[in-house]
């Protein structure tokens, strides 16, 4: 049973950091790609960032230069870190394995992302 839980959310100012990590179990960790998504209220669930299983990483534009994704296969752990955090980056963050057809059956709980301008 895959099961993915995300931590590390929370307040912070516009201009402040955060890193968020997402725990996996269930799967074979170390050769699935990962993803970080984000949902603000009212809008889509979109997919932030992903990392392959040779460290290859893709942005969406909006946060190119201020989050890197990462991951720890020993840990079975992808991280986010994000900098330089904005008010438009509130949202809820989830990771997923975008690649799985399967996927929309692995959401977790999500961690709250709370910017402050």
């Amino acid at each position: 049973q895959v099961q993915l839980v995300e931590s590390g959310g929370g307040l912070v100012q516009a201009g402040g950091s955060l890193r968020l990590s997402c725990a996996a179990s269930g799967i074979i960790f170390s050769v699935r790609t990962m993803g970080w998504y984000r949902q603000a209220p009212g809008k889509q669930r979109e997919l932030v960032a992903s990392i392959n299983n040779v460290g290859d990483t893709n942005y969406i534009d909006s946060v190119k230069g201020r989050f890197t994704i990462s991951r720890d296969n020993a840990k079975k752990t992808v991280y986010l870190q994000m900098n330089s955090l904005k008010p438009e980056d509130t949202a809820v963050y989830y990771c997923n394995l975008p690649l799985s057809s399967n996927y929309n059956k692995y959401w977790g709980q999500g961690t709250q992302v709370t910017v402050s301008s």
